[in-house]
């Protein structure tokens, strides 16, 4: 508590006085509710959308006033740690980050921490153990997933470009390392070219693959290991006319990338379950408040998705949970 004018402001009063400084506003009619910021590393994608939408179900079922804010550009490590600092000074009751950075996240986690303030985190992992849990995909597993999948349709052989995110991300890295180390040890006819990075730029991601075409006239194959990687670099197939015929392994979904993979430009993606991944940090976030034992690790799950399988309950379910209603207002949505 922070003293004002003689008397004590409460956590949440401080958290409404400050609501002007950058971070999303609360709600009115939240009053008395434990506050938590949730922040992603962005926000345009389908996959936060979604992470949204989980943190939201829980933030409803758990009597939680979940406060969402990011930086627009993934890559945006500054803004991402100018966010939670903002949380530390508005004392929210918990933080549920996705750090864009393994190491440059790490100074304003620990100071969260140090100020009583406790952090999940999801998707991405930070160097620090002041946290109380951890909420993410088997991202190596996924590389690999990716990688024998590659191998089935280009029947063991060829060359292969790897669209990548950005250096520094540890999600996407250990798909890089899942994907490169198991075609090295299982698939010695095939040859990977070149690990590119798009930067969260979708341009860079169609620029960087249509020069692995160009260098390579021969390609076999491509695997992009996030969204905007995935995008660009289907955009590059289409305008070479290699649709089909360089194949694309990708990494999360989308409504528009799985019209591709009906179409035939996207052999196959794989899918996390980034609903899971909001629901389940700030459902721990909501134990650890209450004194309840939470777990350390949370694998929240990964998912070959073809045509075969996707209009299955279960994948459907992954991949497309009705944003609509749980980011509306209706559902608790803001």
């Amino acid at each position: 508590m922070l003293r004002h004018n003689g008397s004590m402001l409460t956590r949440r009063e401080l958290l409404a006085a400050s609501a002007g400084l950058g971070a999303v506003s609360g709600c009115a009619d939240r009053a008395g509710m434990p506050v938590i910021g949730v922040v992603p590393k962005g926000t345009n994608h389908t996959f936060w959308q979604s992470v949204h939408a989980g943190a939201i179900k829980a933030g409803q079922e758990f009597g939680l006033d979940i406060e969402w804010n990011a930086p627009q550009m993934e890559i945006d490590a500054a803004r991402q740690i100018a966010i939670v600092e903002n949380f530390i000074t508005r004392q929210a009751d918990g933080i549920v980050l996705a750090p864009v950075d393994s190491e440059a996240l790490v100074t304003v986690v620990e100071r969260a921490a140090d100020r009583g303030i406790p952090v999940a985190i999801f998707d991405s992992a930070i160097n620090t153990d002041k946290i109380i849990t951890f909420v993410v995909t088997d991202n190596y597993l996924g590389g690999v997933m990716a990688a024998d999948r590659m191998a089935q349709i280009i029947d063991g052989r060829g060359k292969v470009g790897v669209i990548g995110f950005m250096p520094g991300s540890a999600s996407t890295m250990k798909r890089e390392a899942g994907f490169v180390e198991t075609v090295e040890e299982k698939y010695p006819d095939i040859e990977i070219v070149g690990v590119k990075f798009n930067m969260a730029d979708r341009a860079k991601a169609l620029a960087e693959a249509e020069n692995l075409m160009t260098a390579h006239p021969d390609l076999a194959g491509f695997f992009a290991d996030n969204e905007s990687s995935v995008d660009g670099t289907v955009q590059a197939v289409k305008q070479r006319g290699m649709a089909g015929k360089v194949k694309i392994v990708g990494f999360d979904a989308s409504e528009t990338l799985i019209e591709d993979m009906r179409a035939g430009v996207i052999d196959s993606i794989v899918v996390q379950d980034p609903f899971k991944m909001g629901y389940e940090s700030t459902r721990q976030m909501f134990l650890h408040l209450n004194g309840e034992p939470t777990e350390a690790h949370i694998d929240s799950g990964a998912y070959l998705l073809e045509p075969s399988n996707v209009d299955s309950p279960e994948m459907q379910a992954v991949v497309l949970p009705d944003l609509e209603y749980w980011l509306g207002e209706g559902a608790g949505g803001h």
